[in-house]
């Protein structure tokens, strides 16, 4: 899931001046451009995180932005001669990949229980997932400027690889309470033993 997210939020990270230096902009109002799709998307993660919290649930809010990101980056690959059309969807691109990112980190995080199995399953997350950033260095390449046609089919690819590992995800979590429901049992485990099992502790639920 996180993987899937890096390609394309770290492609827009590195190429974002590139992209907008294509739209005819001088080297002044190609840096002052740049700046609006973050500011948005600060305020957008901010309120999709507060949503979530109160909500007590990942999924949706990591799928719905994603898909504002496959739609931004849609746009982009099919749309090159309408600049404040491409312009706005950068507001999507940015807005979707950077607000479900830190969703999808916390779902995972709150799904594994005790201090032991989240430090090593944050570690191995966000470590693994990094490894996207190589690919996202080679996907915006000078030669194919200004249509970018191989970097935003790239980072479209990825997105829609976090898509499915999100509903895989949200499936299996689905799977997997419906299993320990049906074979809950009192185990007379200590609130010690609890806490060593983590969420392989037969009472323990994972969150949607």
């Amino acid at each position: 899931m996180y993987f899937g997210l890096i390609v394309p939020a770290y492609g827009y990270a590195y190429f974002s001046p590139a992209i907008l230096s294509t739209y005819h902009y001088g080297p002044i109002e190609t840096q002052l451009h740049s700046v609006p799709p973050w500011a948005v998307s600060f305020g957008f993660s901010m309120i999709v995180a507060v949503l979530s919290d109160r909500a007590r649930h990942r999924f949706l809010f990591a799928l719905v932005p994603i898909c504002f990101a496959i739609a931004g980056f849609a746009v982009l690959l099919r749309v090159h001669t309408h600049i404040d059309a491409q312009y706005a969807m950068l507001f999507l691109t940015c807005m979707g990949t950077y607000s479900a990112m830190p969703v999808i980190v916390c779902w995972f995080n709150m799904n594994l229980g005790g201090h032991h199995r989240r430090s090593i399953g944050t570690a191995w997350q966000i470590g693994f997932g990094n490894i996207g950033g190589i690919i996202a260095t080679y996907s915006f390449l000078a030669k194919d400027a200004p249509l970018y046609k191989k970097g935003y089919s790239i980072s479209i690819s990825f997105i829609c690889l976090s898509a499915v590992a999100c509903v895989l995800y949200a499936l299996s979590i689905i799977r997997e309470n419906k299993r320990r429901d049906k074979a809950a049992r009192d185990l007379n485990l200590t609130e010690q033993e609890k806490t060593e099992l983590g969420d392989l502790n037969p009472e323990f639920r994972y969150m949607l």
